[in-house]
């Protein structure tokens, strides 16, 4: 389990230098409420951006991005709107970003899918 736990960590880490490296701010990492957590919040201009991060190391359990299923974006509307409440800055709009890291024989390939729905 740790080797799993160390695994999504690290594809959290690569998720957060490739965001960085396309040029957008990440304002918070692992932001928790009691209806769930958000692995990534970032500005991209005057865009919040929700970023949902997915790691595999095979695909014994399906690709790592259809592991983000429509009920799972539409939580993240949710507590993307909670985050909002706590928050002064403006934002014009939420855009849900899914950021799938998968492991193939000790290289990460990344696919960035921009405003899933």
């Amino acid at each position: 389990m740790a080797a799993i736990h160390e695994l999504g960590r690290h594809g959290e880490q690569l998720a957060v230098d490739y965001l960085r490296a396309a040029g957008l701010k990440i304002l918070e990492r692992n932001w928790c409420c009691s209806e769930g957590e958000i692995d990534i919040l970032a500005r991209e201009g005057p865009v919040l951006v929700v970023v949902e991060v997915k790691t595999r190391s095979g695909r014994s359990h399906g690709s790592a991005f259809e592991a983000v299923t429509t009920a799972k974006v539409a939580r993240l509307r949710t507590l993307a709107a909670r985050w909002l409440s706590g928050q002064s800055e403006w934002f014009s709009s939420i855009r849900i970003d899914v950021v799938a890291l998968e492991r193939f024989a000790g290289e990460f390939s990344i696919r960035h899918d921009r405003g899933v729905s």
